[in-house]
């Protein structure tokens, strides 16, 4: 049945391939048009590809990236180039653009901005009316649907940038490192320095003002959670304001876009970082809770649920960094999911211990220290683990019991009673009297009656039956001790003291005895036949 399931789950996975590769190949041309050689399929895919070639001063590339007026495009490739390099020298001068994870990468780009469908608003020119910059939607020569900055964007640049010489910005940039001058970089990773350093010293000042005032630093959890949350929500919040400042600093658009886009990395760092120590902070507190109420079985589900989350946590981080790179991680998650689909098949005994050992925990019919009987191990509970649950049985040995079958055995817990049973039967010899019989019972019950540690509220004597060797007085009552050791001492003590009282009256304890009759039959021959 399993090999089954995972053979469908990988028959729908291949099940696309298989059918396009059964497709005539005109068909195949006609369903899907061609690739866009540029990459201007989405809005990122365009501003990524403008970027980029504007970082390698690519004008002629860039202007593939804008849509040109009716009078630009009989300008020819140069008059393209000529406003690539004012788009350029405009967004150095103060434009923005939206960083690289907010970028729609959907054909259709954002359908809830509350522009047409054709367009999508990728940033803002800068100047005192912070023009937008739009894209255009519209068809290429290939056939595919393409993004383009807007013509009434470009439009717009003249005055925006009226005062600014392409030729004269570009010649008085000096060197240059991976397409922006060397001092805007210093000038905008300065700013991020100095933004960590600030909060970072905001973060010091605070924890060290938390010092002085909070006295039992250990047990108090606001401590505990501020210690843990401040040094990566100081980076978090330096991540914030560098994007803040960032827009309205005048430097090389592709230093700042560069900058926005990898330090988003640091801000799911941050995050992720911040979440971790949070997370190990939280369960410290709560574990040292359970520990002083002496939950230990809660104290194991703190440690899963706390493992769980930090898998999860990380998990969803990786996958934003991912996708902050620019990688495909749709692919990528639905091939963890088939995975993931197959490794629980083939996991599934360990799935079942996990299980048990949450119903283990949650259920708690045990603890460890507790002496008990699982099925037919006796032992002391060493360890309830997230697999297995370990025993320390009387011969000093460990027994092992995966939590899937722990969970679904008969489980006596003999530290759990609050008193022990006293029910021994007593046996007097024959040849006694009836009264005498009556006078035994009557002993042995007083004796009950009077000791401290015995429940009085149904304890009892009573003759019970007429045996093989003894005439037997059932005794029932409860030692009233939690202790298993403290309880053999008051068996010991409510033993002798009625051996004794039967001997001060003239009872004696029976023991197994047998008699033989011998008869002699008339020819004088003897045989011997056991009575009991």
């Amino acid at each position: 049945m399993l090999r089954y399931l995972l053979g469908l789950a990988l028959l729908a996975l291949a099940a696309p391939q298989a059918y396009a590769q059964l497709l005539p190949e005109s068909d195949t041309e006609a369903a899907a048009p061609a690739a866009d050689p540029f990459g201007r399929e989405t809005p990122r895919g365009t501003v990524t590809g403008l970027l980029g070639a504007l970082a390698a001063q690519d004008y002629a590339r860039a202007a593939s990236f804008i849509q040109p007026t009716d009078e630009d495009a009989a300008g020819g490739p140069e008059q393209g180039a000529q406003l690539a390099r004012q788009l350029e020298a405009a967004l150095d001068a103060g434009g923005t653009l939206a960083p690289f994870g907010v970028l729609s990468n959907e054909p259709g780009g954002r359908i809830d901005d509350g522009l047409p469908p054709d367009r999508e608003q990728v940033g803002s020119l800068g100047g005192e009316e912070a023009a937008p910059i739009l894209l255009a939607r519209s068809e290429a020569a290939e056939g595919a649907a393409i993004w383009r900055i807007s013509s009434e964007t470009i439009s717009g640049l003249p005055t925006e940038a009226a005062a600014i010489d392409p030729e004269a910005s570009v010649a008085g940039e000096g060197f240059t490192v991976a397409g922006a001058p060397v001092r805007d970089w210093g000038l905008l990773l300065g700013i991020a320095a100095g933004s960590f350093l600030l909060f970072w010293l905001i973060s010091l000042a605070i924890l060290a003002l938390m010092r002085r005032v909070v006295t039992d630093q250990e047990q108090s959890p606001v401590f505990r959670l501020a210690h843990a949350a401040l040094p990566p929500l100081s980076l978090f919040l330096a991540v914030v304001s560098f994007q803040i400042w960032a827009g309205s600093v005048e430097a090389s658009i592709i230093a700042r876009q560069t900058l926005l886009r990898y330090i988003g990395i640091v801000a799911w760092v941050a995050l992720a970082w911040f979440a971790l120590r949070l997370i190990d902070a939280v369960s410290r507190v709560i574990t040292a809770r359970m520990e002083r109420r002496e939950r230990r079985q809660a104290v194991s589900v703190v440690l899963l649920l706390r493992r769980a989350a930090k898998v999860v946590l990380l998990a969803v981080a990786f996958v934003a960094i991912l996708d902050t790179l620019g990688l495909d991680v749709t692919t990528g998650i639905a091939a963890l999911g088939i995975g993931g689909i197959a490794l629980a098949l083939g996991a599934q005994k360990t799935i079942e211990n996990l299980v048990g050992s949450v119903s283990v925990i949650a259920d708690r019919p045990i603890q460890v220290g507790d002496f008990c009987r699982v099925g037919d191990v006796l032992g002391t509970v060493e360890d309830i683990g997230m697999r297995s649950t370990r025993l320390r049985t009387n011969e000093r040995t460990i027994v092992t019991i995966p939590n899937a079958d722990f969970s679904s055995r008969q489980i006596e817990n003999y530290s759990t009673r609050d008193r022990f049973l006293f029910n021994p039967t007593i046996g007097v010899e024959y040849g006694i009297s009836a009264a005498k019989l009556r006078e035994g019972v009557e002993v042995i019950e007083r004796v009950l009656m009077e000791h401290e540690k015995v429940n009085s509220d149904g304890a009892r004597a009573r003759f019970k039956n007429f045996g093989p060797s003894s005439l037997d007085i059932e005794v029932f009552s409860y030692i009233l001790e939690s202790d298993f050791a403290a309880s053999l001492v008051v068996r010991q003590e409510l033993l002798l003291t009625i051996f004794e009282r039967l001997e001060q009256a003239g009872l004696s304890i029976a023991f197994p005895t047998q008699k033989i009759f011998v008869v002699q039959d008339d020819e004088g021959a003897a045989s011997s036949e056991p009575r009991a």
